[in-house]
């Protein structure tokens, strides 16, 4: 049994795993910045399945508010052996519509978040000598391909793919490993139905994927089958943007 961080843990993608890993026996901590009743509701069914469970309301783009998150999630539960981060909003906006805000909203969301974060689940990790770290970049994202309509959003995914490479290389020596997680369309209900819809002509896989895909890809990472797979970017789009 470990302690597992789901960030942006309440709902969609984070909070399937979050309730995958709780049924494979893990304490899990999950943090929310808006859904707190979501979070609440996911807390109860993590405790379903016979494990610890902790909801924390945390804007994980603040420095000082994710230093107070792992010290609550240290006191009540341990040190995080598991980080997920899949905490990051989504903003479609034109490059040449976008504001200073909007840029500077979506880099603190997806990247800024993920080092902060991840400097401060390091150190446990390495003192004993195993950890997980899975990181939510984007389809494409390893490309770093021309992507206007959602500018910022995609340069903050390659800069968290950039990061998961380097923090894997200067982590494999300490028996931790830190790969991503690149999703296309999945129906997490964060996109609308009529989207996904339109969005079928260009999957080549024929179908929008579910969250179970984004949990067995999770589940995998974290697992001892994949303890020589780090700095990996598993892409989950069923072959769209290839």
């Amino acid at each position: 049994m470990r302690t597992v961080l789901v960030t942006g843990g309440a709902r969609g993608i984070g909070r399937a795993i979050a309730l995958d890993l709780a049924g494979k026996g893990h304490d899990v901590a999950i943090c929310y910045r808006t859904s707190e009743s979501n979070a609440h509701e996911t807390v109860a069914e993590i405790e379903r399945r016979g494990v610890r469970a902790l909801a924390l309301k945390a804007d994980v783009s603040d420095p000082a508010a994710v230093a107070e998150l792992f010290a609550r999630v240290g006191e009540q539960l341990g040190a995080p052996a598991v980080l997920v981060h899949a905490a990051g909003p989504y903003q479609r906006t034109d490059v040449l519509k976008e504001t200073p805000s909007g840029w500077r909203d979506m880099l603190a969301n997806n990247l800024d978040s993920f080092f902060y974060c991840t400097r401060l689940v390091i150190p446990g990790m390495v003192e004993n000598k195993w950890g997980r770290i899975i990181a939510f970049g984007m389809a494409n994202a390893d490309r770093a391909s021309a992507v206007p309509g959602v500018a910022a959003h995609y340069v903050a995914k390659v800069g968290v793919l950039a990061l998961t490479r380097t923090l894997a290389r200067a982590l494999a020596p300490h028996g931790v490993t830190v790969n991503a997680i690149s999703p296309g369309f999945i129906a997490s209900g964060s996109a609308p139905e009529e989207e996904l819809s339109r969005m079928l002509k260009n999957i080549p896989a024929g179908y929008v994927g579910t969250l179970d895909d984004a949990v067995g890809a999770a589940a995998f990472l974290v697992s001892d089958a994949a303890r020589y797979v780090t700095g990996a970017n598993l892409i989950l789009s069923g072959g769209w943007g290839l």
